[in-house]
């Protein structure tokens, strides 16, 4: 295990054009985002063209109907974060739920917050536009950014093993909630892989958010019908709900470390553990003398970061701290004192669930996306609307019934959420967008490639391919102890069960760990992707070029 020196800051941005790249989880939303950036558009453009395509082609993961998050970076200036995510309806409220010991999962009642993707998107492409404004370049039309979307949702895609994994696991959920039967199953029964997957009913609606605009979503037809069919399979939703929604800008987090400034996203997502996972090995790697140390420590300082989320973050209007003091070097040297390399602090944690999409991309003029898309639990609520094809996210389900827990139900407010993109600028001059699905595993996957990568020098295909842990719970699962795939296990379990952990083995790239992927800019210009071998990913950088 080689160390990088982190202190290396000599390097030059002199390079006027760069080298195009773009990483995503499902090949077809890759392909999409390539063609973008090669028409001249922007890393904003490609990501938008990119998330309507995924949302196509894996509509178990992701969707109009859920949140989106994004990190947006411009050369020599500050990252933009947007924060698209659902606020609750003004009827989800403690006495909507009388009667339930605890929000459903599933069906019309776990539709309770607005989806903020598609405004995520319009945000974000108001940005896009300034760019191009300020150097007499030209938008790409709506129809351009939605025409693969539109294509696959009108002809099909090839079905997938993981949306045939997600068909089998919720069928018995799912199966007679509105619309889902008809939108995702083969005639009442599963989907096998390699067949032909056709969303014809989405194609339509965006067609017509081609036509009219993305706005259609929250002020149009679209928004109407959505919410006459949101009302009818039991939504507290309602058509005011989609008219007061908004996507906000937001100040990234962000802390310097010897590496660099990493930056993520604030309440209400878990931005803030991702950033002290890697702030708290920043100032331990070099204990570290062997894979297993490093594995050791990242997982201490994951339990760390976790207390203090699982402590503070909620709905911004409830902080009852800034998220970004956690930071401070007096609170970081806190938690490193509960750290030790040969011994595991014991974990009762209750963990997060959750299912997303994450991408990034980087264009010609160097400007480069982190981007993260949600529906939270494998197809959201299962709640399709008939009338667009859009099917819902159930996040309002990490709201609490219970009065005065930091995560109380109450209307307008956002629920807790485990999606974070992140982004770097490391001192040697290389930028990095890198993330990851997967609930509670993100801010550890996103610590494992990015301290492989930039702490030890690892390749970044082999930082991402390489075995994971996961600890704590995704996909649904109800453990949470220290899971790791065989292959990494091989190398270190014996001892990480010398030290205390209680883990359990799971298989090799085991999709379990989630999809990661990244993309960096070099200071001279070119590129590299990489996607996850766990997934059914494609990523092009300057090789492809």
């Amino acid at each position: 295990m080689s160390t990088l020196n982190p202190n290396n800051d000599s390097h030059t941005n002199n390079i006027k054009k760069n080298d195009i790249a773009f990483t995503a989880p499902h090949f077809k939303a890759t392909e999409t985002g390539r063609k973008i950036l090669e028409q001249g558009g922007t890393a904003i453009e490609a990501m938008v063209a990119a998330a309507a395509t995924i949302a196509v082609v894996y509509p178990h993961m992701n969707g109009l109907g859920g949140d989106g998050f994004w990190l947006i970076s411009e050369p020599g200036k500050e990252p933009i974060g947007i924060d698209a995510s659902g606020k609750a309806a003004q009827l989800a409220t403690l006495d909507f739920y009388k009667g339930h010991d605890s929000i459903p999962a599933r069906g019309g009642k776990a539709a309770l917050t607005m989806a903020g993707a598609v405004a995520g998107w319009q945000e974000a492409l108001v940005v896009s536009q300034a760019w191009q404004a300020a150097s007499n370049a030209q938008k790409l039309p709506l129809s351009t950014l939605l025409d693969d979307a539109i294509q696959l949702a009108k002809n099909g895609s090839d079905v997938t093993k993981t949306y045939v994994d997600a068909s089998k696991k919720t069928f018995a959920d799912l199966v007679g909630v509105q619309g889902f039967s008809e939108a995702f199953l083969n005639a009442g029964s599963i989907y096998e892989q390699g067949d032909m997957l056709a969303l014809p009913v989405l194609a339509r609606t965006l067609e017509q958010l081609a036509e009219k605009g993305l706005d259609d979503f929250y002020h149009g037809d679209i928004a109407t019908r959505l919410a006459k069919d949101l009302a009818s399979a039991g939504s507290p939703i309602r058509l005011a709900d989609f008219h007061s929604y908004q996507a906000k800008r937001v100040e990234p987090l962000q802390v310097k470390t010897s590496v660099g400034s990493l930056y993520n996203l604030p309440a209400p997502t878990q931005g803030i553990a991702s950033l002290l996972i890697l702030a708290l090995y920043d100032k331990l790697y070099t204990q570290g003398k062997t894979v297993t140390d490093m594995s050791h420590l990242l997982i201490e300082c994951t339990k760390q970061a976790f207390i203090a989320r699982n402590q503070f973050v909620t709905d911004e209007s409830r902080l009852a701290m800034d998220l970004s003091s956690l930071l401070d070097e007096e609170q970081l040297e806190k938690m490193c004192h509960e750290i030790a390399l040969e011994r595991a602090q014991p974990w009762p944690h209750q963990a997060k669930h959750g299912d997303t999409i994450w991408m990034g991309a980087c264009d010609s003029e160097g400007r480069m996306v982190s981007y993260i898309q949600s529906l939270y639990w494998e197809f959201g609520c299962g709640v399709v609307s008939p009338s667009t094809g859009i099917v819902w996210n159930n996040r309002g389900s990490s709201f609490s019934l219970e009065k005065g827990s930091l995560q109380e139900l109450g209307p307008n407010l956002k629920p807790f959420h485990t999606l974070n993109p992140a982004f770097a600028e490391l001192n040697d001059g290389r930028r990095m967008s890198y993330g990851t699905m997967g609930g509670e595993g993100q801010p550890q996957t996103q610590a494992a490639l990015f301290s492989r990568y930039v702490y030890h020098q690892m390749p970044l295909d082999q930082a991402i391919s390489e075995g994971r842990w996961l600890l704590g719970r995704t996909w649904g699962d109800v453990s949470h102890n220290l899971k790791i795939e065989r292959d990494f296990a091989d190398i270190v379990a014996d001892e990480l069960v010398k030290r205390g952990h209680d883990l359990v083995i799971v298989d090799s790239c085991n999709e379990l760990m989630g999809h990661a992927g990244a993309v960096v800019l070099h200071p001279e210009g070119h590129t590299e992707a990489a996607t996850d071998p766990r997934s059914d990913g494609l990523a092009i950088d300057s090789t492809d070029i």
